[in-house]
């Protein structure tokens, strides 16, 4: 059955989306009250492509919330269990955002652009109001806005080069998870090494549309020396390099232990967030769940609300949230959250699918 989004203007399309039809886009989803295209040809066919070439990715609905003034940095850090005390201007930090029970409220990176300047650019949920709800309620002296930033995605084993290409040599040097501003056409733009693949590349922030799509033109006036073509983000691709989609693998009722998110929490320390002590918590009881990889034996499956696990007793042991076709593997693969006591690889399951029982086995994240 052949459905179709009815646009209007709480749900947005972006500066880039006149450029995605005529590139042939098929297809899109809802993200943060925005069109996101979801393909242009096969999903086979884009996993394929982006991990021999490169691809441009309009990633406009990753919106940008900045957050500016004299508080600042302290509302940054009462959001996100990540310790941000030592970051550095020029680079982006991958920080769990948590509410007071410790449960995720959305997995941004967050950007320090100046001592009293920062950009949480997020996942699909609401941080506006939840960073304005902070600071209306602790009297912070802070700007928040939503910034009129859209983004686009340079992936690909052969992002460097065309990205050397159009914005010089300088651009070879950054590293990952670094950001600096590069010219093309004397408009400035904000690039950093980072993206939702794990083939390499690069996010281009603009802020200025004209340029934008003079910038997004120009990229496919080069692009046959490197096989450019138009894209999204992939998830069979995303899935099998353990990277964490929120609202499909995690939400609000996870906690960063449960999503293999240890490392991004600091109760050591004496910074200040919310859930500290939820957390802390938390972790002195254990977990009794956790985001595991899973490998299931077909070539297709629909996961528009989670899929349980059943044991060969036919006991629910976890809820597979996340699966698409992976052609490496030859099967679906996908992301699940099972119960701690079922967490060991190669622990079968079973799921029923339209009206049938289909095999699976747990493995670990990335799914290699």
């Amino acid at each position: 059955m052949k459905t179709f989004i009815t646009r209007s203007r709480r749900l947005r399309g972006t500066p880039f989306t006149s450029r995605l039809e005529k590139h042939g886009v098929k297809s899109f989803t809802v993200y943060n009250h925005m069109l996101l295209p979801t393909t242009f040809s096969t999903p086979e066919e884009e996993y394929n492509h982006l991990k021999e070439h490169v691809q441009i990715w309009d990633v406009s609905v990753q919106r940008e919330i900045e957050i500016t003034g004299e508080h600042s940095s302290e509302l940054v850090q009462l959001m996100t269990c990540r310790n941000l005390s030592n970051s550095k201007v020029g680079s982006c930090y991958y920080a769990p955002l948590v509410d007071s029970k410790g449960g995720l409220i959305n997995d941004p990176l967050i950007y320090k652009l100046k001592d009293n300047k920062w950009r949480v650019c997020i996942a699909d949920s609401d941080v506006l109001l939840f960073a304005k709800g902070i600071a209306s309620a602790k009297n912070f002296k802070v700007d928040i806005f939503e910034a009129k930033i859209d983004t686009l995605a340079i992936q690909g084993p052969k992002s460097t080069k065309i990205m050397e290409k159009v914005f010089g040599k300088k651009i070879i040097d950054l590293k990952f998870f670094k950001f600096d501003y590069f010219t093309f056409k004397d408009k400035k733009y904000l690039i950093s090494r980072s993206g939702f693949s794990k083939q390499g590349g690069f996010e281009i922030h603009t802020d200025n549309i004209a340029g934008a799509l003079e910038l997004y033109d120009y990229f496919f006036e080069i692009g046959n020396e490197f096989n450019l073509k138009p894209g999204t983000p992939n998830h069979p691709e995303r899935i099998e390099g353990g990277l964490l989609s929120y609202g499909s693998d995690m939400d609000i009722s996870d906690n960063p232990f449960e999503c293999g998110f240890d490392k991004y929490v600091d109760l050591k320390s004496d910074i200040v967030f919310f859930g500290k002590e939820s957390l802390k918590k938390i972790k002195e009881k254990g977990i009794s769940r956790k985001l595991m990889g899973v490998k299931i034996e077909t070539k297709s499956v629909n996961v528009s609300q989670s899929i349980p696990m059943l044991d060969l007793k036919n006991n629910e042991i976890g809820q597979v949230r996340s699966a698409a076709y992976s052609p490496k593997f030859n099967k679906v693969v996908g992301i699940a959250m099972v119960k701690k006591d079922f967490c060991n690889i190669s622990e079968k399951f079973e799921i029923k699918f339209n009206n049938k029982k289909i095999s699976g086995e747990i493995c670990n994240l990335p799914i290699l």
